[in-house]
């Protein structure tokens, strides 16, 4: 196992279509991360596209951490494979594993990091829990709201987010991936105290 890589995933769903969806918002925090990696998302045999770089420097000036981006190319049902693939490619340990998701038990933009624990009915985390036997792994969960009124569930998150709240998600992405980026060097606890009182 690689003991210094750590494998980031955006979970969404594949193609244009679905590009600006709630359920896609995992994908969008990746691309935001990838603005500061030199390079660009290339396809890889695990049915992913990938972006494998270097997350800025160190105090010192040396290379920060080398991270894979990818974002599986299946849809969200069937995320494991890619990412169980991924994981064995690169010997990267399940614990070295960050799932960037969309949380619908979280109000719009809240940020919350945790390790572990329940899918909560999201069928891309089963899926990916189910593919590499063990839900021990980090995720990062965006809050997406909850649908109103009677809206099921499943149509609000294929839905996009309304242009009086994309200014808001703008400002949500870019703390996204600063939250990835201090998981990564900081460690889970004090990532979790800077964000969690930051966007409770």
């Amino acid at each position: 196992m690689s003991a210094d890589l750590w494998l980031v995933v955006g979970l969404g769903n594949p193609g244009p279509t679905y590009a600006g969806n709630r359920h896609n918002v995992g994908q969008m925090v990746l691309d935001t991360l990838a603005r500061d990696i030199p390079g660009s998302f290339g396809t890889h045999k695990s049915r992913a596209t990938v972006l494998d770089g270097r997350l800025g420097t160190s105090p010192s000036g040396a290379p920060g951490p080398r991270v894979i981006l990818a974002k599986p190319m299946s849809y969200m049902n069937l995320s494991g494979k890619p990412v169980a693939a991924l994981l064995q490619f690169y010997g990267i340990a399940p614990e070295r594993l960050i799932v960037v998701h969309d949380e619908l038990d979280l109000p719009l933009s809240t940020l919350r990091l945790k390790q572990g624990g329940g899918e909560g009915g999201h069928n891309g985390l089963k899926s990916i829990s189910q593919a590499i036997g063990t839900r021990d792994y980090l995720r990062l969960r965006v809050g997406v709201g909850r649908p109103p009124g009677r809206m099921d569930a499943a149509e609000y998150v294929l839905r996009d987010f309304a242009s009086a709240e994309r200014d808001e998600v703008a400002l949500t992405l870019v703390d996204a991936a600063d939250a990835v980026t201090d998981l990564i060097t900081e460690g889970l606890m004090k990532a979790q105290t800077r964000w969690h009182a930051a966007r409770s």
